[in-house]
């Protein structure tokens, strides 16, 4: 068995000048986290205004699903990030592992928010938005699990699942502050000036903003102890394959917890404007303050799992999801009402936090030091971009098809996956490599 104390720094409990050490450094890594996603989220959220730009023929349906199209290639580049930089965290540091992904975000996002359109260079255009979402998509796959790692060792024992808890709330923030940044361009630019440069605002703003996170992660203290990263199995997927059901059980998780978020906040936004027609200024408000709410909501309940156990979260979230997926998107689907749309997306959200607030501590906890941050990673981005990175593509297509409430049965299945996979898990309290006794 590995020994626990092996996988974060020596650090008193009753410290305070370390507590505050800590706290600084969940900040520094929080800081990148929230500019990675805002990076990769501002893509959603203007692809309605360029859509036509990289995409001229077609009718706005199509046009969105060629741009969905892209959005998921950039998650099916997420398992190779996962893979690298879960390999690069576990054999090299996460310092160096967390740096590296946010540099080749911000070379993503700078390249998209430059690029010529269709009507300048062609097919060109589209096929280098393709490369640029494929960078971002690799540097992604690779934040998650690193980031995820680094902020369960940091914290401290017994307040776990509320340090880790801001992973999603920066990851939120970052969608957030993508959406925000979106409304703001529509209040002050004119739908013309939108489509034809204002959609490229949101990109330049995420490099510059990607450059500031570089210099704050670069303060970050290490982890990882040497010993764990000269081990022959680090970052080995050989020793990766030893765990065999902390990877069948994160990738059931991610099934069920990514599908079910993308499907109330990415694809909400679409999915409010193209099938139930509401504005999209009005859209972009009830998404931004659904979104603040949920933001807030993380501590919450990162720190209600640190009482009840992750195992109860998880259940929690599953179970609920299973049974409230249909009933709530049949009704959103056809209520036109603010106030109505608005509390039944922030019931989705709330049951989507006993998931949110713990996704990366109660992966973490399943891995040893020498395969955490691969084994939280790589599974977690397989599934993602099967599941989370293709929810709007296939929303999209049963909707163009005429089928569109096969989806929200869709996602009440993979929400039923998660379930299982809950009933199977092991209390990580006792059964842990954080805070148990390393027996998974």
């Amino acid at each position: 068995m590995v020994a626990i104390a092996a996988s974060h720094p020596t650090i008193p409990a009753d410290s305070t000048a370390q507590k505050l050490s800590r706290i600084k450094a969940i900040v520094a890594a929080s800081s990148g986290n929230l500019v990675e996603w805002y990076d990769f989220y501002a893509y959603a959220f203007t692809s309605i205004y360029f859509a036509a730009a990289f995409f001229p023929s077609g009718d706005q349906t199509s046009q969105l699903l060629a741009t969905a199209g892209i959005f998921a290639v950039g998650f099916f580049m997420r398992p190779l990030g996962g893979w690298l930089f879960g390999w690069i965290a576990d054999a090299h540091g996460r310092k160096n592992s967390m740096v590296l992904s946010v540099l080749l975000m911000c070379a993503g996002s700078l390249m998209i928010g430059m690029l010529p359109t269709y009507q300048t260079i062609g097919a060109a255009a589209p096929a280098l938005l393709l490369f640029a979402r494929m960078a971002q998509g690799l540097s992604v796959g690779g934040e998650y699990g690193t980031a995820a790692t680094y902020m369960s060792e940091i914290a401290g024992k017994g307040n776990r699942g509320f340090y880790s808890s801001f992973q999603y709330v920066t990851l939120i923030g970052g969608q957030l502050l993508a959406l925000l940044v979106v409304v703001v361009l529509q209040q002050t630019l004119s739908l013309d000036e939108l489509k034809e440069w204002g959609w490229r605002v949101p990109f330049l703003f995420g490099a510059v903003a990607a450059v500031v996170a570089l210099y704050l992660r670069r303060s970050l203290q290490e982890t990882a102890s040497a010993e764990t990263m000269h081990r022959k199995e680090a970052g080995s997927l050989s020793g990766l394959w030893h765990h065999k059901r902390a990877l069948l059980i994160v990738l059931a998780f991610t099934i069920g917890g990514s599908l079910f978020f993308y499907t109330f906040t990415t694809y909400m936004q679409k999915f409010l404007v193209n099938s139930v027609k509401l504005d999209a200024k009005t859209v972009s408000s009830i998404m931004t303050a659904a979104l603040i709410a949920f933001m807030l909501l993380q501590p919450v309940f990162g720190a209600l799992s640190d009482r009840i156990g992750r195992r109860n979260n998880m259940i929690l979230f599953s179970a609920c999801a299973t049974l409230a997926a249909v009933p709530l998107l049949m009704a959103l689907s056809s209520t036109t009402n603010v106030y109505a749309v608005f509390g039944l997306i922030m019931i989705g959200l709330v049951i989507a936090c006993f998931y949110t607030s713990i996704s990366g501590v109660v992966k973490a906890e399943l891995f040893p030091p020498e395969v955490r941050a691969l084994g939280v990673g790589l599974p977690y981005a397989i599934a993602n971009a099967m599941f989370g990175g293709t929810a709007e593509y296939v929303a999209l297509s049963l909707k163009s098809s005429g089928y569109e409430t096969l989806f929200f049965w869709y996602v009440a299945a993979m929400a039923l996956v998660a379930l299982v996979a809950s009933l199977w898990m092991p209390d990580t309290r006792t059964r842990g490599y954080l805070d148990g006794d390393g027996r998974i």
